[in-house]
């Protein structure tokens, strides 16, 4: 009985803690409340599953997508169909020598005739170490050659646009970048992607769907959509004014087919207030500005203008 009294009790005070922490949790939403809620989502092409390159913004490394349509599975985008270390895309030949070896020996080992039992001698301890000691070797071969043939994909992305400061700059704070990048970005390019970066704070904070179809892929469009739509649920708005470009240079930058993709490092200031959309009591955010660092990703169809395609925290 006096297990049951204290058991009673216990399940009592969780649920007042419950119901005083609930309606909390729903009010409240996370610190970071500009457009992208502070999480990854969008696609990068071919490259979604592939992190941009670090730059001088953005030395660390950009988050994987927690919001995408494209599937790992895809064709091209460089990521296994299946599981298992020799599914690696590009290890091709030696992937394969590498997966024959170990699944043989492995066999000949569980019946008894050793991995390379018709041989006979190397049945020993001898034979074992040196039977490991040749998995190994291939297993190193597989692997170093599919990490140059990763490293020759990239050989022609710029590292980053702002080594020094005799970096070249528009004049909107865009460090050039490298001119060795397979598609050419030009001052007008940089400007366009900082223009992007206040009218999409500015739609977002109007929750302005229309304008945000203009600025936006449709993929882009439905999270940001969601994003509002959970805002109003919780009859709360997000408004983010005063956005300045402090710094921004290009990560990458390519073509497939006839779209063009660039990946560029923004670190830029912002006023990020969340407000009751009744009252306008400040439930999140203050008057002072932040400094935010993230990778956006835009991308251009063949006779159009940029858009935004992803949003990658770093």
């Amino acid at each position: 009985m006096r297990f049951t009294q204290r058991g009673r009790a216990l399940v009592q005070t969780l649920a007042v803690v419950l119901s005083l922490a609930l309606p909390l949790m729903l009010a409240v939403p996370s610190a970071d409340a500009r457009i992208g809620g502070g999480s990854s989502m969008g696609s990068r092409g071919t490259r979604t599953f592939s992190a941009p390159p670090s730059t001088s913004t953005a030395p660390g490394t950009a988050q994987p997508f927690n919001r995408t349509i494209t599937q790992p599975g895809s064709p091209g985008l460089g990521a296994p169909a299946g599981g298992g270390f020799f599914n690696r895309p590009g290890m091709g030949l030696f992937g394969g020598l590498a997966a024959g070896f170990l699944g043989a020996g492995l066999l000949g080992m569980l019946f008894g005739g050793g991995m390379f039992g018709g041989l006979g001698g190397l049945s020993s301890i001898f034979g074992l170490i040196l039977q490991i000691g040749l998995i190994i070797m291939v297993v190193r071969l597989a692997m170093s050659w599919w990490q140059r043939r990763h490293e020759t994909a990239y050989a022609g992305a710029p590292a980053g646009g702002m080594a020094g400061p005799s970096t070249f700059r528009t004049g909107s704070g865009f460090g050039l970048g490298s001119g060795s990048a397979p598609l050419e970005i030009i001052p007008s390019d940089y400007e366009a992607f900082e223009r992007l970066l206040g009218e999409l704070q500015a739609a977002w904070s109007n929750e302005d769907i229309a304008k945000l179809h203009t600025l936006a892929t449709p993929e882009m469009v439905s999270y940001v959509t969601q994003d509002i739509a959970d805002h109003k649920a919780q009859n709360l708005v997000n408004t983010v004014t005063d956005v300045k470009l402090l710094q921004g240079d290009l990560a990458e930058a390519w073509r497939e087919g006839d779209t063009d993709f660039a990946s560029v490092a923004l670190r830029y200031s912002l006023i990020d207030k969340t407000v009751d959309r009744a009252s306008g009591r400040l439930v999140k955010g203050s008057d002072q500005p932040t400094e935010v660092t993230e990778v956006w990703t835009f991308l251009r169809p063949r006779g159009a203008g940029w858009e935004l395609s992803a949003i990658q925290q770093t």
